[in-house]
């Protein structure tokens, strides 16, 4: 293109955005900038593999307190190597999470919420081992990184890193400034986050974002589409705990079976305290004032949904679930209208007794149960929390234990805010269908950024695709063969063009 032409586009594209036809943001990226940053991007692309590579290799799990403080340095060197000028590592009364900020003396800033740390994995359950992070060809998808992080959340955060990265590689700044905030308990119920967040510090700098992102890669492989989240349901995870001992009937240890006819069964009673919290079916709460606070979805809400329903897949959906029917058989509004609005009490597992192969006929001591409830507005955690221990002492199950491990309320988002319209304006640009969702089903610790004193905007935001979160073969596409789906340099791309979108947008 002559310089003459480059001129000429420059100038149609700046009375365009005076006219209101084009957003300031896309006159930036016009400019000459994002070309530049996407050739940096493309030349930077073996690096950027790597680097997720290289993180997926070192598991900082906290469940099993593995790697936690290796996970925080790792993640601190992470920041430095994208540019963070100010990198510190915050203790707080579980393992420490990372502060950092990027000042180039821009008008905005923009919040990044980290998590660094991942699930467990059983090795005898993936294809290939979970920390090698192998590069394999998966049909309809393109070449993927294999391990456990490569989508949640290692990969899409790594994205985001490849795009300072590049920015910086093409000898631009970054067109906003940025507050990063990162964790390593996200995994189990992020409990000590809030004590990251409220450091003074770290709140004032949080205070002049615009809002938090966190970043993901969950395009759609039909139609390469996406959600834009106005809020999360909040998660509380904790186990309940049948025992002979704190009972004072049934063993105090494992015991043959055989005595069963003359000795109580803990295992028995953590079943008959179960059977309690759910209705017959297993699919509604029957727990003691559960739905007092549940706040009903608006007007507003079930139309993005109904809408949402015309853009999103179903077969699709149930095709990446492995189901074939929805609860009552619901229709697929219906579902989507009930996977927003509901709070869930759900099984995460079972433990007592023998579970290995073939049978042991013992008679368990102990009976563990482990739970998570999902919530919504106006639900809190330290309420359900209550509930939940007068639920059980009213039946007579005062001596099953709840021990909670984690979890945060619900979030809820303006969509008029910035961080809104400036997420849809980047995904119209790039032609990706993109759809307003009320809430997402899953769980974050956004509630965090959304509720007082820090009161921002706050949601997910990111192109790419990947699957398997929690479970064996996660992946994360790096080179994509589906044309509606981008692979790592578009995604990477997609953070650009979206910190250009919130410098400008109005």
């Amino acid at each position: 293109m002559s310089d003459f032409t480059i001129q000429n586009r420059r100038t149609l594209l700046t009375g365009a955005a005076a006219a209101g036809l084009f957003t300031p943001g896309l006159v930036l990226a016009a400019s000459g900038d994002i070309a530049a940053i996407r050739k940096a991007a493309e030349a930077g692309y073996d690096a950027s593999v790597k680097r997720i590579q290289e993180w997926i290799a070192l598991p900082s799990i906290a469940a099993e307190n593995r790697d936690m403080d290796k996970g925080a340095d790792y993640m601190m060197g992470l920041a430095r190597d994208a540019g963070f000028q100010h990198v510190e590592k915050v203790p707080t009364d579980g393992h420490p999470g990372v502060f950092a900020t990027l000042d180039v003396g821009a008008k905005r800033w923009m919040g990044i919420y980290f998590m660094y740390d991942v699930k467990q994995y059983d090795p005898a359950e993936w294809s290939s081992p979970p920390l090698e992070a192998r590069i394999v060809d998966k049909p309809g998808f393109g070449k993927v990184i294999v391990g456990r992080g490569a989508v949640n959340q290692k990969g899409p955060e790594a994205t985001f890193l490849a795009a300072l990265h590049a920015i910086r590689a093409a000898g631009k700044k970054s067109p906003v400034n940025l507050v990063l905030v990162c964790e390593g308990e996200e995994e189990i119920g992020s409990p000590n986050f809030h004590q990251i967040v409220a450091k003074p510090h770290i709140l004032a700098a949080l205070k002049k974002c615009e809002g938090v992102i966190i970043p993901a890669g969950w395009q759609a492989p039909s139609n390469g589409g996406v959600s834009v989240n106005l809020g999360a349901k909040g998660v509380v995870e904790f186990e309940l705990v049948s025992s002979g001992a704190t009972w004072g009937r049934g063993p105090k240890t494992d015991i043959h079976s055989s005595e069963k006819a003359r000795v109580d069964s803990p295992a028995w009673r953590l079943v008959q305290a179960l059977g309690t919290l759910v209705t017959p079916d297993g699919n509604s709460s029957a727990i003691d004032g559960w739905f007092e606070h549940v706040r009903p979805l608006t007007a507003r809400e079930k139309e993005l949904i109904g809408l949402a329903a015309q853009r999103m897949s179903e077969a699709d959906a149930k095709k990446a679930l492995g189901v074939d029917k929805w609860i009552d058989d619901l229709p697929w509004e219906k579902a989507l209208e009930r996977l927003a609005s509901q709070p869930t009490v759900n099984i995460e597992g079972l433990v007592s007794g023998y579970t290995g192969v073939g049978g042991k006929t013992v008679l368990p001591g102990r009976a563990v149960a482990k739970i998570d409830l999902r919530l919504v507005p106006n639900q809190t955690m330290a309420d359900c929390v209550k509930k939940i221990r007068a639920h059980l002492d009213k039946r007579g199950f005062t001596d099953i234990e709840v021990n909670v491990s984690g979890g945060y309320d619900p979030t809820e988002t303006d969509e008029n805010s910035r961080l809104i319209r400036a997420e849809l304006a980047t995904y119209n640009k790039r032609g990706v269908p993109a759809s307003v969702y009320p809430r997402l089903a899953g769980s974050w610790p956004g509630a965090v950024f959304t509720s007082a004193p820090v009161s921002l905007p706050a949601g997910q935001f990111g192109l790419g695709h990947g699957s398997g979160a929690h479970a064996p073969n996660e992946y994360y596409v790096i080179e994509s063969s589906n044309p509606k789906v981008e692979g790592l340099v578009g995604a990477t791309m997609g953070y650009v063009d979206f910190l250009y979108e919130i410098a400008a947008i109005k």
